[in-house]
């Protein structure tokens, strides 16, 4: 079933939790958990950096029309595909890693068993090389990108209290052992690595094409790593073009008041350092970074100007 969209008196679209002009997402009304229940098969929760599917649904509705076609070249467990093909859309990801691509490739095929409509499809490989990857025919073709860089070896992961303790796991990418895997590497690496995946995106992009990454910071031997910052500087040197930078909610609104959702580890990071004297806050939102492949003038191979 299709999401109505619509649009308000100044030709803006409108999506379910509101118009899409607002710089602000409420995409946490519902937990992660209940927005995945029946939606998505139970292995999904095993990946330890899952987006929520309000973010990438929000997205879809803002930036592209039905039939359009989406990618996400760190796809995961296939939120985004997911999200794209409930609303019509076309989509194609790309993830390194085979246990989580055979989960996405198992919530596409439950998507559709649930009367999703579009096209999708999971290609095994590292983003870093995607026009090897991907058909050459795909050139141009996508509408929009939706995906998020890793934020360290550990970010959300589960637990399980016992008598010993509470017990973590699924709470790394991989073993820890492949270092290719770009949440291995420092902010350096990883930035050049998602320059890498941001120019093979742009080749894929039509003129005008839009990505959307959504992004944090993340703190190191109490340092904090500016990953937004660096992203935004890595689609720059991509030749993509900043236009926006938006808010992802990871808390619900409730009369005026946001209600954090933190994961285990979130609490158990800022209790740690409030206890050693850093007065950390629990952290209620995404950036959400949003760029766009330059149209090009009819008459020249120039980029036109951004606000053109």
């Amino acid at each position: 079933m299709h999401r109505d969209e619509s649009r308000d008196t100044d030709g803006r679209r409108e999506t379910p939790d509101g118009p899409d002009g607002l710089s602000v997402w409420a995409t946490a009304q519902q937990t992660g958990p209940v927005q995945r229940r029946g939606r998505y098969v139970p292995e999904s929760v095993k990946h330890p950096a899952r987006m929520l599917p309000a973010i990438a649904a929000h997205a879809v509705h803002a930036y592209t029309q039905p039939g359009d076609l989406v990618l996400d070249p760190m796809c995961g467990i296939g939120t985004t595909l997911v999200e794209a093909i409930h609303a019509g859309r076309d989509a194609i990801g790309v993830e390194y890693e085979p246990r989580w691509s055979n989960i996405a490739d198992a919530n596409i095929t439950h998507a559709h068993h649930q009367g999703a409509t579009g096209r999708a499809s999971v290609v095994r490989g590292d983003a870093t090389r995607l026009a090897s990857l991907l058909p050459a025919a795909l050139a141009g073709q996508v509408a929009l990108v939706v995906t998020s860089p890793p934020y360290g070896p550990a970010v959300h992961g589960l637990v399980r209290p016992g008598a010993d303790g509470v017990a973590k796991f699924d709470n790394t990418y991989n073993d820890g052992t492949d270092k290719g895997n770009l949440a291995y590497r420092d902010l350096t690496g990883l930035a050049d690595g998602f320059e890498q995946i941001l120019l093979g995106c742009a080749i894929l992009l039509r003129p005008g094409g839009t990505v959307v990454v959504t992004v944090r910071p993340w703190r190191k031997n109490g340092q904090l790593v500016d990953l937004p910052s660096a992203v935004i500087a890595a689609g720059v040197r991509a030749g993509l073009v900043p236009t926006e930078r938006c808010v992802a909610l990871l808390a619900a609104v409730r009369d005026g008041h946001l209600v954090a959702r933190p994961s285990f580890f979130q609490l158990q990071a800022v209790r740690k350092a409030r206890a050693g004297g850093t007065p950390l806050h629990l952290i209620t939102h995404e950036d959400v970074l949003i760029f766009r492949r330059p149209q090009i003038s009819s008459g020249s191979q120039e980029p036109e100007h951004p606000d053109d």
